[in-house]
């Protein structure tokens, strides 16, 4: 087996790279993150994720108010070494455009991660402490509990700039914010 030559976009500049050279770098695998300068290249998506994906947005997309839009691999732009890649985006609609490739925090409503075996310490502490310095109202962090989704919901604090857990829902997700959303957790069965 011959060892393919690493590809010079790998190497990060003296500086570390920033959040545009997201859209400038060639070939850059699907879904590659930009954390604390640094690019994080994901792992392939597990069945689990993908059902949580699909249930959640469907969820969402039922509820949604008309001035809000449901997003999918689409990374918000938190300052210029961060611009991580939610797996779910709840954002104000308006200046949309067809070819841009990020959203700008204020745009946001909502951050939704599914946590992932190789994620577990981006999606439960590093990310969540990006969306709330960025002023992100809302996140919600999906784990696999025994093959089903549990949902934990977060609200931000603004004297703290943090997240104060709000929730915990295991069978049925129902909130009253960002908007009423119910979500049958148990219909993941069903994707």
């Amino acid at each position: 087996m011959n060892a393919q030559p690493i590809p010079d976009w790998l190497f990060p500049p003296p500086d570390g790279f920033t959040a545009a050279d997201l859209d400038r770098l060639p070939d850059l695998p699907p879904h590659t993150e930009l954390i604390d300068g640094s690019l994080v290249l994901v792992s392939p998506q597990t069945l689990f994720h993908s059902l949580v994906l699909s249930l959640l947005e469907v969820g969402l997309r039922r509820a949604l108010p008309r001035h809000l839009r449901v997003r999918r691999e689409m990374s918000v732009v938190l300052g210029p070494r961060q611009r991580p890649e939610p797996d779910l985006l709840v954002v104000r609609a308006g200046d949309e455009s067809d070819g841009q490739t990020f959203y700008r925090p204020d745009a946001v409503e909502l951050a939704v991660e599914v946590v992932s075996p190789e994620s577990q310490v981006r999606d439960r502490e590093r990310k969540p402490q990006l969306y709330a310095a960025a002023g992100i109202p809302h996140f919600w962090r999906v784990e696999n509990v025994s093959g089903g989704p549990t949902v934990y919901v977060y609200q931000l604090d603004p004297a703290t700039a943090a997240y104060a857990l709000t929730g915990i829902f295991h069978d049925r997700l129902d909130v009253t914010v960002p908007f009423d959303i119910t979500i049958d957790l148990t219909e993941i069965d069903r994707f």
